[in-house]
């Protein structure tokens, strides 16, 4: 198994840098395998995330078809896959920034009844409770 840092996956996904990325894409399309898969860990998907968001201007809906891709893929492995999947759904219907939600469903994942913020619009998701 190979992890991949923020740079290769938003390389990869916006094919904007004319060296790197084509070396971003031979990484994820012909090194990477179901054999040796790539790993995306939680904070490089949140990276990819806010860079995709910030710094690009992607819509919500494009960042969230673009995390499914990498969630479907057999060449990757994304820790705690099925928090990442909630928190892409809250992306997707406007309900949420996805690293909040992120957030909430991995401190449910780790018995937390509950996430306390001061942030009001994270409180308004599932899980969450203003402090």
């Amino acid at each position: 198994m190979t992890g991949l840092d923020t740079n290769i996956l938003v390389r990869y996904l916006t094919q904007d840098d004319p060296v790197q990325s084509p070396r971003a894409t031979r990484i994820m399309e012909r090194r990477l395998s179901a054999a040796n898969p790539g790993f995306i860990s939680v904070v490089a998907m949140v990276e990819t995330v806010w860079v995709l968001d910030r710094a690009y201007g992607f819509a919500p809906a494009e960042i969230a078809d673009a995390i499914e891709r990498m969630l479907q893929a057999d060449a990757l492995i994304v820790e705690s896959e099925q928090e990442v999947f909630a928190a892409t759904a809250t992306l997707r219907e406007g309900n949420g920034g996805f690293a909040d939600a992120l957030i909430g469903a991995l401190g449910a994942k780790s018995g937390c009844f509950r996430t306390l913020t001061f942030d009001r619009k994270a409180a308004r998701l599932p899980g969450f409770a203003l402090a």
